[in-house]
């Protein structure tokens, strides 16, 4: 039986991955890149890299096609286009990459490290207000929520 590892492992073997500050030079360079956060709404609402749109992981495969009520023009049209996949973490974006590679996407990667990973390098993230959150804030926002009836019992 294959773990959430073991895809991500899978997965990174046909997805390229790209650090923080690879992407903050990737933004100043390439106006057009897209960035796709795959978060959850709420995740997206309390912090996320200014220009990146949402759209959750959930949903990524119909966002990507015309004719769904999720569909996300910017993604149908941008198969061709530099994309730059986002999570909290650097795994659902890993995920997601890899779909959007098999659906033909062409220019599609993840940001390792994820949000978490972007904050810790000091690189600003703001909230649905468009505010700049400071980096102490974004620390407690993107702390795990693992609840103790989902640890693994001992």
């Amino acid at each position: 039986m294959k773990k959430f590892q073991d895809l991500i492992a899978q997965a990174l073997q046909r997805v390229k991955e790209v650090f923080p500050w690879d992407l903050e030079e990737l933004i100043v360079a390439n106006p057009q890149l897209l960035l796709l956060d795959v978060r959850e709404p709420y995740e997206f609402a309390e912090l996320h890299i200014s220009g990146s749109i949402n759209v959750p992981r959930g949903i990524l495969e119909s966002a990507c096609e015309w004719n769904y009520e999720e569909t996300e023009p910017l993604l149908v049209n941008g198969r061709d286009r530099e994309i730059v996949v986002i999570c909290r973490s650097g795994y659902r974006s890993v995920l997601a990459a890899d779909v959007m590679l098999e659906i033909g996407f062409t220019h599609v990667c993840s940001l390792k490290t994820g949000v978490r990973g972007w904050n810790d390098y000091e690189l600003p993230l703001v909230n649905e207000a468009q505010q700049q959150l400071p980096t102490e804030e974004a620390d407690r926002l993107l702390t795990s929520r693992v609840q103790p009836h989902q640890r693994r019992p001992v």
